[in-house]
């Protein structure tokens, strides 16, 4: 990896929705028949907060957040293409949405991922989130891991 840098921009960007396109083929195969629950929660048109990694000038991994209370941000949308992954790409996304969502005024970060994703919460434990009850739509959902993570000032 030569050149890495990080955009901010919003779910109207073509790159992101390519991206998401990629995530949402993983995920189906990754949920199986839970797919379909957990999709209608991951809708990109109205996110106006994402950040985009490029590795020598290619769309390699996608991230956003948007409010889910007055001051808690959800990540939402996270993925890195899988021959970029452990090369801590996610972990730069992840630093710069929290950054970006304390700059918006919000003091938490919230997010769920998945049982089947271990490298996932792998990466937001290494990274300060602490699991959580399920919250909202993800409450008695066994296969739902909900996180949260006070985002420093």
């Amino acid at each position: 990896m030569n050149n890495v840098e990080l955009i901010r921009t919003d779910s109207s960007n073509s790159e992101f929705i390519s991206l998401v396109r990629l995530l949402d083929q993983e995920l189906a195969i990754r949920d199986g028949e839970e797919h379909a629950f957990y999709a209608q929660f991951n809708k990109i048109d109205a996110i106006r907060h994402v950040v985009i990694v490029f590795v020598d000038d290619t769309p390699a991994g996608c991230g956003a957040f948007k409010k889910y209370a007055d001051t808690t941000a959800e990540v939402k949308r996270m993925f890195v293409r899988p021959e970029l992954r452990s090369r801590g790409l996610a972990a730069r996304i992840l630093g710069e949405l929290e950054s970006w969502a304390g700059e918006e005024g919000f003091v938490e970060c919230v997010l769920e991922t998945s049982l089947k994703q271990q490298e996932a919460i792998r990466l937001y434990e290494k990274s300060g989130y602490q699991r959580i009850p399920n919250y909202a739509q993800y409450e008695g959902v066994e296969n739902s891991v909900c996180m949260r993570k006070e985002l420093i000032r």
